[in-house]
């Protein structure tokens, strides 16, 4: 991240509104900024000569060596004018504590705007404005007005409050917990969670990062930055407003129940980050998810001398969505052979008040080496047969040789702290009560199975098996029948109709291939007639009205109708009740459909737009009474067979679905097909807003759509960006092409998979020392893990890499690689090519610059940019060879320039 380096690793540091007086935030932020390492402070003040001992300077311009970071701590509105003048000296980032922002009203809002400009026009990083600012305790620099130095340490802490940042951190130093940064973010003008994400990843100090986050800000940049790094340290997230009434204003019953809260907590998932409800959860979970010891499960096995705090332990593990590991025969023998007679006989294990050290390291082995036992909770309590520092010791020592984790609760006070200090010492998460242990043991399992989703990258088109016909004969009729479903959109927006009747809506289930009924529309009770002879009984009727979402909430509903007699009274009556119900409303007609008989379950199956995450989908329990009930769970799209299952799965219903007192069982696999196309309809109409299929009815265990509604985004405008209502980017299969080599082999050009780092590491470790050096700037020999997820796990938005792939004796082989890393602010990126050694001067190289060129005038990237070797005469002649511009530099590098726009 070297264009945040000038703010979080200056050399050189100004600070603007330096001051002596006593209290005030230039003095209290100078003092800081003159304890730190190695930097050169430069305080700014046109009324002052010298500051605190050190020479004063009238403005940053006056200051006569080149300048990192500026902090500005000046009143709002002299702001701009010091900004560009920072601009104008070429400094490279700012920290801006001075309220009076967006936060302040609308004349605020139009300053921070102003500010964004300056910023962008020179190319400086902005932290801030309204921001406490930030300290890297490791490397002994306080940018903050904050009168408290944090300890070093291996958390970073990032809060939106710089208040209750500050709080935290006075809680954080009583407790003596470390930092390894502590940054404020403010209004985020520009540097927001995702750009420090992206920072701290790279940081060698930070082995987890804790966020206060009260907005996301932009949501597909901290995704993409929480999901890099989360594959290597953990992300833990407390984030309140959990309960919003922002779902009032919905017309779909998706838009209602889909809230922004249950969105967060689905985005967060997705990415591998945790989530917390409390401050104390936020640095439980740290202390744990730090050791690196993650349970493959939520089975505990509880191993205590006292049975109250077992049980308060259990309760918890309960409570918190856990389950009491089940031990063994053999297990349970082998803790028969030393145990009394008397002991529970089972998980939690309470070794009885007279337990001595022994049996303590005893019970740990057995559980230890139980395969149903996922990790073990020791709860010790002041005994004089086994004190709390011996069975720290026994702890430690077991811990040393465990693959599973193991965390303790000491209850009490002087007599255990000593044994907790020891714990902690060695890396051992401790707490002072059974169920902080237990919520942060089901914290570090949540982490490990969120972990899993990262692996899950949703293709661009469905998989062969989702679809009933052969993918090709799919794609063909989705791009014909993609043409109608936009002329339907455009009709209805210049009729200003947002709210598509019940045929349209459904003309788009059917051609993704979701099941569902026909309405015919009816003008007149006797066309209304026509159409249930034609169908057959027994039929439903129900109003059509561009002004009525909930129709049953009118009265716009009548199933089971069984004659034509029972139609025409039906007809008339629903036409009064709607008319006293909804007098507004414009009628269109009636719809009349055949009624599906026997529903043996309503499901309901929906999409929502959100502001910060985009299109989200919803499944759960369906029917009138979907809202009441509130069984669903959120995922975000496109989905793949793994993630509409555990979509599924995270419900009631889907226990339901399976088979409920006699009722059949629906066909799982074309549930799960459904979900997947439904989230290709919704992946592919940025248009809608909001999508409700409800009831998706399962009758004799076959699906069907029985009423579907569509809401259409009147903010939407079109933009070069194929998704920009997903977050979450797609494999872009529409980068997959294929060419000859001279001798006739066959190569791929794709785009990497996480799956692909086997491959990954093979062309990594074949490579020439050579190779290694020009391409990497050096002869590396060990590939780390961390490297091949670096490599193999990428967004496909930010960062795109394309592989060339043959195969050889039947497998398949990568043999060169081209990179795309596109700055966060998406005005350049950077690119390199590395080409297998066996496989150089074929043209490969130029087919993958060719590609990535393409790709990078898709997203209308102004520039693209490398750095190469001086003496990697094959990749400049291949740089020259597509227009780039060369520039030899003095430190034997060459920088690779070219403009695309």
């Amino acid at each position: 991240m070297k264009n945040l380096s000038s703010v979080f690793n200056p050399d050189r540091v100004a600070l603007i509104g330096a001051s002596d007086q006593e209290g005030s935030i230039g003095k209290i932020l100078l003092s800081n900024l003159l304890l730190a390492k190695n930097r050169t402070i430069f305080p700014v003040n046109p009324k002052k000569k010298v500051l605190l001992g050190q020479r004063c300077f009238e403005n940053i311009s006056s200051i006569p060596e080149p300048v990192d970071l500026a902090v500005i701590a000046t009143p709002a509105e002299t702001v701009l004018d010091l900004v560009e003048e920072c601009g104008r000296a070429g400094v490279g980032g700012l920290v801006i504590v001075s309220a009076g922002f967006k936060e302040s009203g609308e004349k605020g809002a139009s300053l921070e705007q102003q500010l964004n400009e300056i910023r962008k026009n020179y190319g400086m990083r902005i932290l801030g404005p309204n921001c406490l600012g930030f300290v890297r305790p490791n490397a002994g620099l306080n940018a903050t007005f904050m009168k408290a130095n944090p300890l070093p340490g291996k958390i970073a802490f990032i809060s939106q409050s710089g208040a209750l940042g500050s709080a935290i951190l006075d809680w954080a130093a009583s407790e003596s917990v470390g930092f390894s940064m502590f940054a404020s973010l403010g209004s985020m003008s520009d540097i927001d969670f995702g750009d420090l994400i992206d920072f701290l990843g790279e940081d060698e100090a930070t082995r987890s990062i804790l966020i206060y986050m009260e907005g996301v800000g932009n949501a597909r940049k901290f995704m993409s930055a929480a999901r890099a790094f989360a594959l290597r340290k953990p992300v833990i997230v407390l984030k309140p407003g959990r309960y919003t009434e922002s779902a009032e204003a919905a017309r779909s019953h998706t838009g209602a129940m889909a809230g922004d809260d249950a969105i967060y907590d689905a985005a967060f998932k997705r990415v591998g980050v945790v989530r917390v409800k409390d401050i104390s959860a936020l640095f439980d979970a740290a202390e744990i998810l730090a050791s690196q010891r993650l349970p493959l499960g939520r089975k505990l096995a509880i191993v205590t001398a006292a049975g109250g705090p077992g049980v308060m332990a259990t309760d918890a593990l309960m409570d918190f969505g856990g389950e009491l590991a089940k031990l063994s025969d053999e297990s349970l023998e082998r803790l028969n052979a030393f145990l009394p007679p008397f002991w529970s006989k089972g998980n939690p294990l309470d070794l009885l008040g007279d337990a001595d050290t022994g049996r303590f390291d005893q019970a740990i082995q057995v559980c230890l080496n139980d395969p149903g036992v996922d990790g073990i909770l020791v709860i010790s309590i002041p005994m004089d047969t086994a004190p709390p520092v011996e069975v720290a010791r026994v702890i430690i020592e077991n811990a040393k040789k465990a693959f599973k984790p193991i965390i303790t609760t000491w209850m009490g006070a002087g007599k255990v702290r000593e044994a907790m200090d020891m714990v902690a010492r060695q890396g051992i998460p401790n707490y002072e009560t059974p169920e902080g242990a237990v919520k942060a043991y089901i914290n570090l399992y949540n982490y490990e199975r969120n972990l899993e989703l990262l692996y899950e990258t949703p293709s661009e088109l469905p998989v062969r098996r989702v679809v009933q016909e052969n993918l090709p004969a799919f794609l063909k009729r989705i791009r014909e029948e993609k043409g109608s479903l936009n002329e339907i959109i455009s009709k209805a927006v210049a009729e200003e109709r947002y709210l598509l009747n019940e045929n349209e809506s459904k003309e788009f289930l059917a051609a993704y291939g979701i099941p569902t009924t026909v309405p015919a529309l009816a003008v007149s009770e006797e066309e209304a007639v026509a159409v249930a002879h034609r169908l057959g009984y027994p039929v439903v009727i129900k109003i059509a009205s561009p002004d009525i979402s909930h129709k049953s909430d009118v009265g716009g509903v009548e199933v089971g109708i069984r004659s034509e007699e029972q139609l025409r009274q039906a007809y008339g009556g629903m036409l009064a009740k709607v008319g006293q119900r909804a007098p507004e409303a414009v009628i269109e007609g009636i719809t009349v459909q055949k009624m599906i008989e026997n529903i043996d379950y309503e499901l309901i199956l929906g999409s929502k737009k959100d502001k910060d995450f985009g299109a989200a989908i919803l499944f759960g329990m369906g029917g009138v009474t979907a809202e009441l009930i509130q069984d669903f769970s959120v995922g975000l799209p496109p989905l793949n067979t793994t993630l509409a299952k555990m979509l599924m799965e995270e419900t009631k219903a889907y226990k339901l679905v399976q088979g409920w007192r006699g009722k059949p069982p629906a066909d799982l696999e074309e549930l799960e097909a459904t979900l997947i196309l439904f989230s290709y309809l919704v992946a592919g109409f940025p248009e809608i807003a909001e999508i409700d299929i409800n009831p998706l009815a399962i009758s004799d265990g076959k699906l069907y759509a029985l009423d579907a509604r569509i809401i259409l985004d009147k903010a939407y405008r079109k933009s070069a960006d194929l998704y920009p209502h997903l977050v979450i980017t797609p494999y872009p299969t529409r980068f997959i092409t294929t060419f000859l080599l001279p001798d006739g082999t066959e190569v791929t050009l794709r785009p990497i998979r996480p799956e692909d780092e086997p491959l990954e590491r093979e062309l990594l470790e074949t490579l020439s020392e050579e190779s290694r050096r020009t391409r990497f700037f050096s002869s590396f020999r060990n590939v780390t893990r961390e490297w091949l997820i670096m490599f193999c796990n990428i967004d496909y938005d930010r960062h795109i890499a394309l592989v060339a792939e043959i195969s050889e004796q039947g497998k398949q082989k990568i043999i060169g690689v081209a990179r795309l890393i596109i700055n966060p602010d998406f005005s350049s990126g950077e690119i390199a090519v590395l080409i297998h050694d066996r496989y150089q001067r074929k043209g490969i190289g130029q087919k993958l610059m060719e590609t990535v060129l393409n790709i990078a005038r898709l997203k209308e990237l102004p520039e693209i940019y490398g750095e190469v070797l001086t003496d990697n005469r094959e990749m400049l002649n291949l740089s020259r060879k597509n227009g780039f511009s060369i520039k030899r530099l003095p430190d034997g590098t060459s920088s690779i320039r070219l403009k695309l726009q």
